[in-house]
């Protein structure tokens, strides 16, 4: 039992003692003490102040919080797919008949407007006989908490709200509302609402210096007389979420209009973007997060022109050419997955890939936002996990590990090849036996997700061996090439896209010596690594980092192979088992 209904359940006992010594110590008459005595020994206040003792217990709960503000919105998904299938089995019938029943679907309403904080005051509507030439005022007051007060440039943040100087006129205008702030939430606060008092001081004329003491000075509550601004002002937030690109320090960001008001996140984080009225900064807070008032961030097009900036100031980095790896595809030693030189040393004619996949359109792409939404496991139907990083960190190993753990379960797809079928193979097992002819076709028709030729003969994955591996209901285990992302993140496969990762220069040498690893750049696996190998993959990292670093799912340091490999399963198991962040095209 927690403290606070412990502290409710003494609290009666506690003050019914109280009473009876107040019989002999303070005067009173008979009839008001029994009066009192008869409050405190009924039924229905001891009723109420254990129902605000399980509220108080239950108010610290995780459950307590919505998870999601449109569950009407995804009972109505579920229920139009379900009525278009046939021979529903009972079970799915009586979800069906649930779902469409009103009072469930009122219940979900009712629970997603509370979600969305859409029950705050509205003023009325103006009555039709109003003199249109009398200037309308309104008046709000709003209680001074812990909003963020402080001067930002052209804008003086208030409680929850920003006031701007309007460039036409020279007066007060309201900027903006931060969702969830102390404005937003009277609902009597909109942006370009004219400022003309505060707390009785006139404000017109007055420089911002002044207007920004009269709030920080201000204590309890600060009333504000408005005249509001033409058209009607929707208060209901978006429910767009995002997964950020870049690591963002609102104190550090010179541009943005407020820094109290600014809203720090790292990479990776979710953010629900709450209103992007402005072009230029939105207004967000984390997924799940508590606070009650959304923060600044900067909008796409206002990052992606920070980062073209950026670029232009550091210039362009030098890049150097790697070639495909092909030992996913010949069945060869893991040494030739290696470096740029393993092509001269094993007399490789050719390597080509993908025109429409090269480097020079990924590096076109500026990351800063991608929209992103919940995808649900579904039983027996399996994300691939993609194996992504620089050849020699160790994905092979990796890949190996966890087909040996079940390998009827994990596969990996099978690779076509125009060289002749030898002795023993079966067509469709080691490889699909093709002509060149065809593999030229299919290739000129994006086909492959990987296309080579190693000593005259053509190798290549197709995307098809993938799907087919997936509707079989297996997990398709795959370590492409890196360019190999472009085709296999699709609203079609839905990869898990895992991103190895070499440790740092002292530990991949001391860790690879410790195992005995023998060099991938060697062709036969004669010998450990070199120094110089050892930069080279710490340098083709940073590229694929570079390039590729927004598609990764999930980043794995393989510093030492078992607890890689152990973080491998676990993020397995994740994906097949939890609701996980996908981009929204593959939910929609």
């Amino acid at each position: 039992m927690s403290e606070d209904q412990n502290s409710s359940d003494s609290a009666l006992p506690s003050l019914l003692q109280a009473l009876n010594q107040c019989r002999t110590s303070v005067p009173a008459t008979d009839e008001a003490l029994n009066f009192l005595t008869g409050v405190l020994k009924s039924r229905e206040l001891n009723a109420l102040v254990n129902v605000h003792g399980q509220i108080s217990n239950r108010v610290k709960d995780e459950c307590f919080h919505p998870i999601l503000s449109n569950g009407l919105q995804i009972a109505v998904e579920v229920l139009d797919l379900l009525t278009t299938r046939k021979n529903l089995s009972p079970d799915f019938e009586e979800i069906c008949s649930l779902l469409k029943n009103p009072h469930l679907q009122r219940l979900l309403d009712v629970h997603d407007a509370v979600a969305q904080k859409d029950y705050n005051p509205r003023l009325s509507e103006l009555p039709q006989d109003v003199d249109k030439d009398e200037e309308t005022i309104k008046i709000a007051q709003l209680v001074k908490s812990d909003e963020p007060l402080g001067s930002a440039q052209s804008a003086e943040p208030i409680v929850g709200a920003t006031i701007a100087t309007d460039e036409q006129t020279g007066k007060y205008v309201v900027a903006r509302v931060f969702h969830g702030g102390a404005a937003y939430r009277s609902g009597l606060i909109h942006v370009g609402d004219e400022v003309w008092e505060v707390n009785g001081i006139n404000v017109e004329w007055k420089p911002p210096s002044d207007v920004l003491k009269i709030l920080q000075n201000s204590e309890g509550t600060i009333k504000f007389k408005l005249i509001p601004a033409d058209g009607k002002h929707a208060v209901c937030e978006s429910k767009v979420r995002v997964r950020a690109h870049f690591d963002y320090v609102a104190s550090l960001d010179p541009f943005i209009p407020c820094r109290e008001a600014g809203l720090d996140f790292v990479k990776g984080d979710i953010l629900h973007i709450v209103n992007q009225d402005d072009g230029e900064w939105w207004q967000a807070r984390r997924d799940g997060d508590r606070t009650t008032r959304a923060g600044l961030i900067p909008s796409r097009a206002h990052q992606e022109r920070m980062i073209l900036r950026e670029r232009s100031q550091i210039g362009k980095r030098t890049d150097q050419a790697f070639s495909p790896s092909l030992a996913s595809l010949t069945g060869c030693k893991s040494s030739l997955q290696a470096s740029p030189n393993c092509a001269s040393r094993t007399k490789t004619k050719k390597i080509m890939y993908d025109s429409t996949e090269n480097d020079d359109f990924d590096r076109e792409e500026i990351p800063t936002y991608e929209e992103v939404a919940k995808l649900f496991p579904r039983p027996g139907v399996y994300r691939p996990i993609i194996l992504i990083g620089p050849p020699g960190v160790g994905r092979n190993e990796l890949r190996r590990r966890l087909i040996a753990t079940d390998p009827e379960k994990f596969r990996t797809p099978t690779p076509f090849t125009s060289r002749p079928i030898r002795p023993g193979e079966v067509n469709g097992k080691e490889y699909f036996f093709v002509t060149r002819e065809k593999m030229e076709e299919e290739h000129e028709a994006g086909n492959f997700i990987e296309f080579g030729e190693y000593k005259g003969n053509l190798y290549g994955t197709s995307v098809e061996s993938v799907k087919m591996l997936v509707d079989a209901g297996h997990v398709c285990v795959m370590n492409p090439h890196y360019q190999a992302l472009k085709m296999l993140r699709s609203p079609q496969l839905k990869p898990f896209i895992i991103y190895i990762k070499p440790p740092a220069f002292d530990v991949i040498k001391e860790t690879r010596a410790v195992a005995y690893a023998r060099s991938t750049f060697d062709e036969n696996n004669s010998r450990g690594f070199t120094d110089d190998e050892f930069k080279e993959i710490l340098r083709s990292a940073e590229r694929v980092e570079f390039l590729y670093g927004h598609l990764f799912d999930e980043v794995i340091v393989n510093a030492d192979l078992s607890a890689a490999f152990e973080q491998l399963v676990r993020s397995v198991s994740r994906v097949e088992n939890e609701p996980l962040w996908v981009p929204a095209s593959w939910v929609q």
